[in-house]
């Protein structure tokens, strides 16, 4: 409970200000002021994660039968014109639920579950109540502050879909690796100011092998650009050489000045004695999520 109530402190930090606090606020008319004010608000109004299930559906295979339960992420405190989602069933929230206990045990203590609903309980009524309930279990979840800051909580959202983008692009279909990749990419970024900055590098990688693949080298270049200054920040060895040498190639053929990247690449083949370009971005993608 105390971590939920830090958690809520410290996204309503803004809320504390008020307009005589703005700089040069003593030379303003009070019209003025109020001007300033609602802009400064709009400007630093607390991002949130909020959690949506809108909608169910009953899948039935083979002599199996679940529910599917859509599960929209968005970011409030601005404007989040795109609305993205995934679907999970619920055995998926389960096995997260239980990774979270291994570490969180404690911290949790008061966050439960909804309860499995009884076999062959597939009512309008039952599914309308587990909908509601699992979408109260995500914003507790998010409230408590080392659950939003865990990795386990943003791979709940993206890891089966990187993991079938993944198999996609192994398998030369490029085209929907690239689309469920981008819904990957789409809900990272709204989780990313509770994340690792290296959140987004697996999928900004994966997007420019499948965009130079694809033969659309301008969003080739802008996936790997992207991905270049966390590699370089924290270390990502293995994704360095192979980004650098992916840069410099599409910067030739867009005509982009690419002396810069071509001198790094140079410098980090010198202090590697080769071993940094042994393997192409598309070499190591292919190895994430085996």
């Amino acid at each position: 409970m105390a971590e939920a109530q830090q958690g809520a402190q410290d996204l309503t930090e803004v809320d504390t200000m008020t307009p005589e606090d703005l700089p040069g606020s003593s030379s303003l008319t009070t019209k003025e002021l109020q001007q300033n004010w609602r802009a400064v608000k709009q400007r630093e109004r607390p991002v949130r994660l909020l959690f949506e299930i809108p909608s169910t559906r009953i899948v039935e295979h083979m002599l199996h039968k679940y529910v599917l339960y859509q599960v929209v992420v968005m970011r409030s405190g601005s404007f989040d014109s795109r609305r993205v989602s995934v679907e999970r069933r619920y055995s998926d929230f389960s096995r997260f639920h239980h990774k979270l206990l291994e570490e969180f045990d404690e911290e949790l203590e008061e966050v439960q579950l909804p309860r499995k609903m009884l076999s062959g309980n597939f009512s309008p009524e039952s599914i309308g109540e587990r909908r509601l309930a699992l979408q109260d279990y995500l914003a507790k979840l998010y409230a408590t502050r080392c659950v939003r800051h865990s990795p386990c909580f943003s791979a709940f959202f993206t890891e089966q879909e990187q993991q079938r983008a993944h198999g996609l692009l192994r398998a030369g279909q490029f085209r929907p690796a690239a689309e469920l990749l981008q819904t990957v990419l789409d809900i990272q970024e709204k989780l990313l100011p509770w994340q690792k900055p290296t959140l987004l590098v697996p999928a900004l990688a994966a997007l420019a092998v499948c965009y130079r693949d694809l033969d659309e080298p301008e969003r080739a270049f802008s996936a790997a650009q992207r991905a270049l200054p966390p590699v370089r920040r924290y270390g990502l060895t293995r994704y360095r050489a192979p980004l650098l040498e992916l840069l410099v190639d599409l910067g030739y053929q867009l005509g982009r000045p690419v002396a810069q990247l071509q001198d790094e690449l140079t410098a980090l083949r010198d202090a590697e004695r080769g071993e940094a370009s042994s393997h192409s971005l598309k070499e190591v993608v292919i190895q994430e999520f085996l």
